[in-house]
């Protein structure tokens, strides 16, 4: 993974280029919830909150997959994307937590060729 030096210039690269879509002061949440409703394709509506957990977990699933912890099964006839745990996620503080999940954003957002 990212030592933390290049992590932080990728992660403000990152910011730069989503501001300008979705305004600043872009936090961790907001950013999981733009992935999430990235690849669930939904479009621009009103989400009830349980969807809105729902769609930050397809973001958390979608980011963590590539390093091992799930595995994607496919999407239901509502289009909305599953997946099965595979190993499981390791007990981290929640600053470890967070940054993990901005490692595997930035490196989501380098396969999307955005930084």
């Amino acid at each position: 993974m990212l030592h933390d030096e290049e992590l932080e210039k990728n992660w403000e690269r990152m910011l730069a280029a989503l501001e300008p879509h979705f305004g600043g002061d872009l936090d961790l949440q907001a950013i999981l919830f733009i992935i999430g409703l990235q690849e669930l394709g939904g479009g621009f509506r009103k989400y009830k909150k349980d969807e809105k957990v729902d769609i930050m977990h397809i973001a958390i699933c979608t980011l963590l997959e590539p390093i091992g912890y799930y595995d994607f099964e496919g999407k239901d006839a509502d289009g909305w994307p599953h997946w099965k745990a595979t190993e499981k996620l390791p007990h981290l503080k929640p600053a470890q937590q967070a940054h993990l999940m901005r490692q595997a954003v930035v490196e989501y957002f380098k396969k999307q060729e955005m930084i």
